[in-house]
Protein backbone atom coordinates (compact mmCIF):
# COMPACT_ATOMS: atom_id res chain seq x y z
CA UNK A 1 0.00 0.00 0.00
CA UNK A 2 1.75 3.30 -1.10
CA UNK A 3 1.87 5.81 1.95
CA UNK A 4 -1.03 8.23 0.09
CA UNK A 5 -3.26 5.49 0.48
CA UNK A 6 -2.20 4.40 4.00
CA UNK A 7 -2.76 8.48 4.95
CA UNK A 8 -5.96 8.41 3.37
CA UNK A 9 -7.57 5.06 5.34
CA UNK A 10 -5.72 6.98 8.43
CA UNK A 11 -7.83 10.10 7.64
CA UNK A 12 -11.43 8.40 7.34
CA UNK A 13 -10.94 5.60 9.91
CA UNK A 14 -13.40 7.04 12.38
CA UNK A 15 -16.07 7.27 10.37
CA UNK A 16 -15.58 4.67 8.12
CA UNK A 17 -17.54 1.83 9.33
CA UNK A 18 -20.31 4.50 9.21
CA UNK A 19 -19.62 5.47 5.72
CA UNK A 20 -19.84 1.71 4.49
CA UNK A 21 -23.13 1.05 5.81
CA UNK A 22 -24.85 3.99 4.34
CA UNK A 23 -23.44 3.97 1.12
CA UNK A 24 -23.92 -0.06 0.60
CA UNK A 25 -27.54 0.19 2.33
CA UNK A 26 -26.47 -2.55 4.72
CA UNK A 27 -25.70 -5.11 2.09
CA UNK A 28 -21.94 -5.43 2.85
CA UNK A 29 -22.98 -7.43 5.78
CA UNK A 30 -24.89 -9.92 3.96
CA UNK A 31 -21.84 -10.52 1.82
CA UNK A 32 -19.54 -10.97 4.78
CA UNK A 33 -22.07 -13.78 5.57
CA UNK A 34 -21.61 -15.62 2.94
CA UNK A 35 -17.82 -15.16 2.45
CA UNK A 36 -17.52 -17.08 5.91
CA UNK A 37 -19.95 -19.78 5.07
CA UNK A 38 -18.10 -20.05 1.25
CA UNK A 39 -14.91 -20.90 3.38
CA UNK A 40 -16.42 -23.62 5.15
CA UNK A 41 -15.20 -21.94 8.79
CA UNK A 42 -16.39 -24.98 11.11
CA UNK A 43 -15.74 -24.10 14.87
CA UNK A 44 -12.50 -24.75 16.22
CA UNK A 45 -10.97 -23.38 13.01
CA UNK A 46 -7.98 -21.10 12.83
CA UNK A 47 -8.62 -18.05 10.89
CA UNK A 48 -6.33 -15.03 9.74
CA UNK A 49 -8.43 -12.15 8.24
CA UNK A 50 -5.81 -9.57 6.15
CA UNK A 51 -6.48 -6.18 5.81
CA UNK A 52 -8.84 -6.61 8.18
CA UNK A 53 -9.92 -2.69 8.87
CA UNK A 54 -11.92 -2.54 11.99
CA UNK A 55 -12.57 -5.84 11.95
CA UNK A 56 -15.99 -6.76 10.39
CA UNK A 57 -14.72 -10.18 9.19
CA UNK A 58 -13.21 -11.03 11.76
CA UNK A 59 -16.06 -10.87 13.85
CA UNK A 60 -18.06 -12.25 11.22
CA UNK A 61 -15.54 -15.70 11.25
CA UNK A 62 -15.02 -15.37 15.20
CA UNK A 63 -19.03 -16.25 15.63
CA UNK A 64 -18.46 -19.33 13.25
CA UNK A 65 -15.10 -20.83 14.75
CA UNK A 66 -15.90 -20.22 18.08
CA UNK A 67 -15.00 -16.74 19.55
CA UNK A 68 -17.09 -16.36 22.39
CA UNK A 69 -15.15 -14.40 25.73
CA UNK A 70 -14.04 -17.22 28.24
CA UNK A 71 -13.16 -20.00 25.75
CA UNK A 72 -9.44 -18.41 25.82
CA UNK A 73 -9.86 -18.25 21.95
CA UNK A 74 -6.16 -18.32 19.88
CA UNK A 75 -4.88 -19.99 23.05
CA UNK A 76 -3.92 -23.46 22.61
CA UNK A 77 -4.17 -25.52 25.23
CA UNK A 78 -0.65 -26.30 27.03
CA UNK A 79 1.15 -24.18 24.86
CA UNK A 80 1.61 -21.00 23.25
CA UNK A 81 -0.39 -18.30 20.79
CA UNK A 82 1.92 -19.13 17.72
CA UNK A 83 1.62 -23.07 17.89
CA UNK A 84 1.02 -24.69 14.20
CA UNK A 85 -1.82 -25.92 13.59
CA UNK A 86 -2.00 -29.72 13.87
CA UNK A 87 0.93 -28.94 16.38
CA UNK A 88 -0.76 -29.27 19.63
CA UNK A 89 -3.83 -31.51 21.11
CA UNK A 90 -6.97 -29.28 22.05
CA UNK A 91 -5.74 -26.60 20.11
CA UNK A 92 -8.80 -24.44 20.43
CA UNK A 93 -10.21 -21.44 17.71
CA UNK A 94 -8.30 -18.70 16.52
CA UNK A 95 -9.17 -15.59 14.80
CA UNK A 96 -6.65 -13.25 14.00
CA UNK A 97 -7.20 -9.73 12.49
CA UNK A 98 -4.10 -8.10 10.52
CA UNK A 99 -4.44 -4.55 8.85
CA UNK A 100 -0.86 -2.35 7.72
CA UNK A 101 -3.43 0.51 8.93
CA UNK A 102 -2.94 0.97 13.20
CA UNK A 103 -5.07 3.66 11.97
CA UNK A 104 -7.92 1.70 11.31
CA UNK A 105 -7.13 -1.47 13.34
CA UNK A 106 -7.40 0.75 16.55
CA UNK A 107 -11.17 0.47 16.29
CA UNK A 108 -11.64 -3.53 15.79
CA UNK A 109 -11.02 -4.53 19.35
CA UNK A 110 -13.81 -2.32 21.10
CA UNK A 111 -16.26 -3.53 18.57
CA UNK A 112 -15.25 -7.24 19.15
CA UNK A 113 -15.25 -7.14 22.54
CA UNK A 114 -18.60 -5.25 22.56
CA UNK A 115 -20.17 -8.49 20.86
CA UNK A 116 -18.58 -10.36 23.59
CA UNK A 117 -15.85 -12.05 21.09
CA UNK A 118 -12.12 -12.13 21.51
CA UNK A 119 -10.52 -11.72 18.50
CA UNK A 120 -6.57 -10.84 18.49
CA UNK A 121 -5.83 -7.68 16.13
CA UNK A 122 -2.11 -7.38 14.96
CA UNK A 123 -0.74 -4.70 12.65
CA UNK A 124 0.62 -6.71 9.44
CA UNK A 125 1.37 -6.39 6.15
CA UNK A 126 -0.81 -9.12 3.53
CA UNK A 127 1.96 -9.16 1.36
CA UNK A 128 4.75 -10.31 4.06
CA UNK A 129 2.74 -12.16 6.77
CA UNK A 130 5.11 -12.84 9.94
CA UNK A 131 3.54 -16.01 10.57
CA UNK A 132 4.72 -19.81 10.12
CA UNK A 133 3.86 -22.07 7.22
CA UNK A 134 0.29 -23.76 7.54
CA UNK A 135 -0.24 -22.31 10.64
CA UNK A 136 -4.03 -21.74 9.86
CA UNK A 137 -7.10 -23.33 8.42
CA UNK A 138 -8.92 -20.15 6.32
CA UNK A 139 -7.08 -16.96 5.43
CA UNK A 140 -9.10 -13.86 4.39
CA UNK A 141 -9.39 -10.78 2.62
CA UNK A 142 -12.53 -8.31 1.95
CA UNK A 143 -12.44 -5.35 -0.09
CA UNK A 144 -8.15 -4.98 0.31
CA UNK A 145 -6.56 -6.99 -2.13
CA UNK A 146 -7.14 -4.28 -4.75
CA UNK A 147 -5.13 -1.46 -2.28
CA UNK A 148 -2.17 -3.69 -1.95
CA UNK A 149 0.90 -3.01 -4.46
CA UNK A 150 1.52 -6.49 -5.68
CA UNK A 151 -1.81 -8.68 -5.52
CA UNK A 152 -0.40 -11.76 -6.69
CA UNK A 153 2.29 -11.74 -3.54
CA UNK A 154 -0.37 -11.08 -1.44
CA UNK A 155 -2.31 -14.27 -2.40
CA UNK A 156 1.18 -16.40 -1.91
CA UNK A 157 1.74 -14.64 1.49
CA UNK A 158 -1.86 -15.59 2.51
CA UNK A 159 -1.81 -19.37 1.46
CA UNK A 160 1.72 -20.07 2.67
CA UNK A 161 0.86 -19.35 5.84
CA UNK A 162 -2.65 -21.58 5.28
CA UNK A 163 -2.09 -25.63 5.67
CA UNK A 164 -2.61 -27.29 2.65
CA UNK A 165 -6.32 -28.43 1.33
CA UNK A 166 -7.34 -24.71 3.62
CA UNK A 167 -8.50 -22.05 1.90
CA UNK A 168 -7.91 -18.45 1.22
CA UNK A 169 -10.78 -15.97 0.36
CA UNK A 170 -11.46 -12.77 -1.32
CA UNK A 171 -14.27 -11.01 -1.29
CA UNK A 172 -13.43 -7.79 -4.18
CA UNK A 173 -15.61 -5.44 -5.87
CA UNK A 174 -16.56 -6.08 -9.50
CA UNK A 175 -18.16 -4.42 -12.36
CA UNK A 176 -21.71 -5.25 -13.16
CA UNK A 177 -22.68 -5.46 -16.22
CA UNK A 178 -25.90 -4.56 -18.32
CA UNK A 179 -28.85 -1.90 -17.05
CA UNK A 180 -28.03 -2.70 -13.77
CA UNK A 181 -24.27 -2.05 -14.26
CA UNK A 182 -25.08 1.04 -15.82
CA UNK A 183 -27.32 2.21 -12.46
CA UNK A 184 -24.07 1.13 -10.43
CA UNK A 185 -21.93 3.19 -12.29
CA UNK A 186 -23.90 6.12 -12.01
CA UNK A 187 -24.18 5.80 -8.44
CA UNK A 188 -20.20 5.15 -8.19
CA UNK A 189 -19.36 7.80 -9.82
CA UNK A 190 -22.25 11.00 -8.47
CA UNK A 191 -23.72 9.54 -5.38
CA UNK A 192 -20.72 7.73 -3.77
CA UNK A 193 -18.82 10.89 -3.44
CA UNK A 194 -20.89 13.52 -2.23
CA UNK A 195 -22.53 11.25 0.71
CA UNK A 196 -18.62 9.87 1.37
CA UNK A 197 -17.63 13.59 1.72
CA UNK A 198 -20.72 14.71 3.74
CA UNK A 199 -19.76 11.56 6.12
CA UNK A 200 -15.92 11.42 6.60
CA UNK A 201 -14.94 15.07 4.99
CA UNK A 202 -12.67 12.95 3.01
CA UNK A 203 -13.52 13.88 -1.24
CA UNK A 204 -10.33 11.95 -2.42
CA UNK A 205 -10.92 8.96 -0.59
CA UNK A 206 -14.32 8.50 -2.26
CA UNK A 207 -13.15 9.08 -5.81
CA UNK A 208 -10.37 6.60 -4.98
CA UNK A 209 -12.52 3.70 -3.90
CA UNK A 210 -14.90 3.22 -6.50
CA UNK A 211 -12.00 3.99 -9.12
CA UNK A 212 -10.10 1.60 -8.25
CA UNK A 213 -13.38 -0.86 -7.74
CA UNK A 214 -14.17 0.06 -11.54
CA UNK A 215 -10.23 -0.77 -12.50
CA UNK A 216 -9.58 -3.83 -10.60
CA UNK A 217 -9.85 -7.54 -12.35
CA UNK A 218 -12.72 -8.94 -11.49
CA UNK A 219 -14.85 -12.42 -12.37
CA UNK A 220 -12.56 -14.99 -14.80
CA UNK A 221 -10.04 -12.37 -14.55
CA UNK A 222 -8.97 -12.42 -10.80
CA UNK A 223 -9.60 -15.87 -11.42
CA UNK A 224 -6.45 -16.36 -13.78
CA UNK A 225 -4.49 -14.45 -11.53
CA UNK A 226 -5.41 -16.79 -8.60
CA UNK A 227 -4.29 -19.98 -10.83
CA UNK A 228 -1.09 -18.05 -11.96
CA UNK A 229 0.12 -17.86 -8.61
CA UNK A 230 0.67 -21.45 -8.49
CA UNK A 231 -0.68 -22.01 -5.36
CA UNK A 232 -3.94 -23.52 -5.43
CA UNK A 233 -5.25 -26.51 -6.38
CA UNK A 234 -9.06 -25.20 -7.43
CA UNK A 235 -10.22 -21.84 -7.27
CA UNK A 236 -14.35 -21.00 -7.35
CA UNK A 237 -16.05 -17.83 -7.79
CA UNK A 238 -19.42 -16.30 -8.03
CA UNK A 239 -21.04 -12.76 -8.32
CA UNK A 240 -22.87 -11.37 -5.33
CA UNK A 241 -25.15 -8.69 -5.96
CA UNK A 242 -25.73 -8.53 -9.65
CA UNK A 243 -21.94 -8.39 -9.93
CA UNK A 244 -21.23 -5.26 -7.21
CA UNK A 245 -18.87 -7.84 -5.09
CA UNK A 246 -17.29 -11.15 -6.18
CA UNK A 247 -16.10 -14.07 -3.74
CA UNK A 248 -13.84 -15.63 -4.66
CA UNK A 249 -12.29 -19.03 -3.24
CA UNK A 250 -9.22 -20.64 -3.80
CA UNK A 251 -7.65 -24.14 -2.22
CA UNK A 252 -4.29 -24.40 -1.04
CA UNK A 253 -2.30 -27.00 -3.06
Amino acid sequence: MSEAVHAMFSDIAARYDRANAILSLGIHHLWRKATVKASGARPGMRVLDCATGTGDLAIEFAKAVGGAVGGAVGVPVGGAVGDPVGGAVGVQALVLGTDFNADMLQYAPQKSAAKGLNIQFEVADAMNLPYEDDRFDIASISFGIRNVDDPMTALKSMARVVKSGGKVVVLEFGQPTGVFGKLYRWYSKNIIPVIGTMITGHREAYDYLPRTAAKFPAGEKFVGLMLQSGVFSDVQARPLTGGIAWLYVGTVA
